[in-house]
């Protein structure tokens, strides 16, 4: 449990949130804490309007880190961005929700508010409470005014970003759309692995339901593991990556007449790049959803193999020899591909079927010079190289982030030497041709 013990100040013994005074002050703490600190800033300042055991919020202001957790550690690890996705949905900007909502995994006492600044996709707050009782409205709209207040200083400040902040931003945004096609692959996968037996001709009602039923359990947990696989290994043994894109295929035609051949690649016992594994399982998984909408299909041949420094995996059907590039894009299939600076070749042969060919690089050319000089500053350094180039000395930099006058020095210290300068002018002149928004009236501090 998250518990906080505050003191008002007042020999009156007004509570915290009475006086309008009080309410602004704890409001402008929230607002000079940084970043990282706010969610257990904010669960401590309202721990006295809303007693919780776990506070999360989902935002999308931040592409880099949406979901963020704070709380007694059993309760807080195991609440997903999935679950806060789907509470989401029912709660209304403006609009304070109160009620049971499943969290950890489990239905749970919850208030949540929702927020929406004007350019962005809004954020949402969830305070998991301790008892299911009802709140007063007087609480609840506090509580919504202020989650409106910090949204809006934290949409700010993200689209007032410098460029090198927003650039990441960017990436990760790329990445978690590429996780987000890979899940989307395969639930279509499980999905239509279900499907074949409902539909089979061959099955009694009993037998289908049974078969589904037992395929909608596999494909359940098989994505349960195959997430947390994700998140541990950054490289797979090609065998490994390999069976499990079989256990993915085999599903699909348990129940169908065409016949599956697979053919793993021949150096078993050589890694794979996560994300190339990730991409050759998804490339292969919808090109043979894609084939197997053709008619009289008999026969798939599945195969991976190594080539050079790049891993080709190939997909071929005895089918009709109709099958157009562009019906890969459905699945998005060159988009991933592309990505990763693969190659997708679509060849088919009218009466002898379609053969595609898939070429990934296991390793990344080298990268051509970074033209951004910041790059290699950390986000703190960032910070404070901002707060340089606008003039600011040591303890003025101190107070406006909250850090002490020495930790600002050895800031600086290493500021110059990844900047490759000499003085805090300098630094400032090279941060204001990066993009920072600082004056070059104000490179007057050496």
């Amino acid at each position: 449990m998250v518990e906080h013990v505050h003191d008002s100040g007042d020999p009156s013994g007004a509570r915290p949130w009475e006086r309008p005074e009080d309410a602004l002050a704890r409001a402008v703490e929230v607002l000079r804490t940084p970043r990282p600190a706010i969610l257990p800033r904010l669960s401590e300042i309202l721990a006295d309007l809303v007693p919780h055991t776990a506070i999360a919020q989902l935002s999308g202001v931040c592409t880099y880190s949406p979901t963020n957790v704070f709380g007694a550690a059993d309760l807080a690890g195991g609440i997903t961005s999935l679950e806060l996705a789907r509470l989401a949905e029912a709660v209304e900007p403006g609009h304070p929700w109160q009620g049971e909502a499943v969290l950890a995994g489990r239905l749970r006492p919850a208030v949540a508010v929702a927020s929406a600044p004007a350019g962005s996709n809004g954020a949402l707050l969830v305070l998991v409470r301790e008892s299911a009782g009802p709140l007063p409205a007087q609480p609840l709209a506090v509580l919504q005014q202020l989650w409106e207040l910090v949204t809006t200083h934290s949409h700010h400040r993200a689209t007032d970003a410098a460029p090198v902040h927003a650039a990441a931003s960017r990436a990760s945004a790329g990445a978690r759309a590429r996780a987000i096609a890979e899940l989307s692959g395969a639930h279509a996968s499980a999905l239509t692995a279900i499907l074949a037996p409902l539909r089979s001709a061959a099955l009694d009602d009993a037998t289908a339901r049974r078969s589904a039923t037992e395929l909608a359990v596999d494909a359940l947990l098989g994505l349960r593991a195959g997430a947390d696989l994700d998140r541990e290994l950054s490289e797979e043994p090609a065998a490994t990556a390999f069976a499990r894109l079989a256990d993915e295929l085999r599903p699909l035609l348990r129940h169908s007449p065409v016949r599956l051949d697979l053919l793993p690649p021949a150096a078993g016992d050589r890694s794979v790049p996560a994300d190339t594994a990730h991409t050759a399982r998804a490339a292969v998984r919808s090109t043979v959803l894609t084939m197997l909408e053709q008619d009289n299909l008999t026969r798939l041949h599945v195969s991976w193999q190594f080539v050079a420094d790049t891993v080709r995996a190939v997909v071929r059907d005895d089918g009709p020899g109709l099958l157009a590039a562009d019906a890969l894009a459905v699945h998005r299939t060159t988009d991933r591909i592309a990505a990763l600076a693969g190659h997708l070749t679509v060849d088919a042969v009218p009466g002898w079927g379609t053969t595609v060919t898939v070429d990934l690089p296991l390793t990344v050319s080298a990268a051509p010079a970074a033209t951004d000089p910041l790059e290699g500053l950390q986000p703190r350094e960032l910070e404070v190289l901002d707060q340089l180039a606008q003039g600011r000395r040591n303890r003025e930099i101190a107070l406006t982030l909250h850090i002490s006058e020495s930790t600002v020095k050895f800031h600086v210290a290493n500021i110059l030497a990844k900047l490759g300068v000499t003085s805090r002018g300098e630094a400032a002149a090279l941060a204001h041709r990066a993009g920072m928004p600082a004056s070059t009236a104000l490179y007057a501090a050496s």
